[in-house]
């Protein structure tokens, strides 16, 4: 009889991700990582890739509800003349059509996102964080939805299959603020300044929406470092 072993599974690489709801370039570099992950894994005895979400606010001084439009809140809040304004939201709605996301700036709501990142911890607790993610994503930059009040917030986590009520408890004890709070320490320690910010294996950093194949490239970086660990400590 042949003593046959079943191959190891290789560990999965993890990718952690600092962002925010408000944030253009995150959704964009979401969507460039997903194909990164995506093209990675259709090459064969590659590890699977495991992504965690972690906190950090653009402009926390954000009210929860803000009386203007993009166009005024980069002016007002940024100091961008609002043609200059105008221009870069025409520039980043062209850049986001083409990794298949569809901004609408004209009916966009303004609004404090730290309920948003409460909320995603939440649904991390219930193994439900990506679909959150991408939910608050697409309700801010496509849909017009108020990602700022906890009933709105309850609303669109009803979608997913939280329990609405469970979810408003949790927002209005602020139960994962501290949570919110440590991944916004770590970012610091981190030294991230703008988001998305990608931590790839613990060890490699990739700022910016970067495209899928510089993913595909870390990615098979940090599977070569294992082959050649793996390799040495046979030796």
């Amino acid at each position: 009889m042949t003593d046959l072993q079943t191959p190891a599974v290789p560990a999965s690489i993890k990718v952690d991700v600092w962002s925010d709801i408000a944030c253009p370039w995150c959704y964009i570099g979401k969507r460039k990582l997903e194909a990164g992950i995506e093209a990675y894994a259709a090459q064969p005895g590659t590890p699977a890739v495991e992504i965690e979400y972690h906190s950090f606010e653009l402009s926390p001084d954000t009210p929860v509800g803000f009386d203007g439009d993009e166009v005024d809140f980069l002016s007002q809040h940024k100091g961008i003349p609002a043609e200059q304004a105008r221009q870069m939201l025409t520039r980043v709605v062209g850049i986001a059509e083409d990794v298949g996301l569809h901004y609408d700036f004209d009916v966009l709501q303004h609004a404090n996102t730290v309920k948003a990142h409460e909320l995603i911890h939440y649904a991390k607790s219930k193994g439900l964080q990506l679909q959150a993610k991408e939910r608050l994503l697409k309700a801010y930059f496509e849909d017009g939805r108020n990602v700022g009040r906890i009933d709105d917030l309850a609303d669109l986590a009803a979608e997913i299959g939280l329990d609405r009520d469970d979810v408003v408890r949790s927002l209005e004890s602020e139960e994962y603020l501290a949570a919110v709070r440590a991944d916004q320490r770590q970012a610091q320690e981190y030294g991230i300044q703008g988001v998305p910010f990608f931590v790839i294996d613990g060890k490699y950093g990739v700022s910016g929406a970067q495209d899928a194949a510089t993913f595909v490239d870390v990615f098979g970086q940090v599977a070569g470092e294992r082959d050649a660990s793996a390799d040495a400590a046979q030796a």
